[in-house]
């Protein structure tokens, strides 16, 4: 998984605008970790899933460089976008339910930390998503 969709380890991919100035994170390989734990009516065990990449600063300074692109059926409610992170609130809508979404992503460096809960309505019943997400760089690429 890319580190542009990595807010979408729980299977939608959030909107998010370019960057105003590089995002604090170092370039080289990066390995980028999420664990998400669900809370609901059907029991769905823990997902941890982990990746690696190489992030380059031409990615970084691209000014239409974009972490996360836009998935039909969702409308971005209020984001906040710096150079230290990004956080954000959305909905989507797809057939018989609604998701109700907030995230959070700290540019540290050579680290990364964030969340991404979910609350879901569906005809499967109320649900929530818990993910977080950790990124380390560990070297050049």
């Amino acid at each position: 998984m890319p580190f542009r969709s990595v807010l979408a380890v729980v299977a939608l991919v959030l909107p998010l605008a370019a960057l105003a100035g590089s995002p604090n994170i170092v370039p080289g390989q990066w390995q980028f970790t999420s664990t998400t734990s669900v809370e609901g009516d059907v029991p769905i065990p823990d997902q941890t899933d982990s990746h690696q990449e190489c992030i380059v600063q031409g990615d970084l300074d691209d000014a239409d460089f974009q972490f996360l692109e836009v998935e039909e059926g969702c409308e971005l409610l209020e984001h906040n976008v710096s150079a230290d992170g990004v956080d954000y609130q959305m909905v989507c809508h797809a057939e018989g339910g609604q998701a109700d979404i907030q995230g959070r992503m700290d540019f540290l460096g050579e680290r990364v930390e964030g969340s991404v809960n979910i609350h879901t309505d569906s005809p499967m019943g109320e649900m929530t998503m818990d993910t977080t997400i950790e990124g380390e760089r560990l070297g050049d690429c």
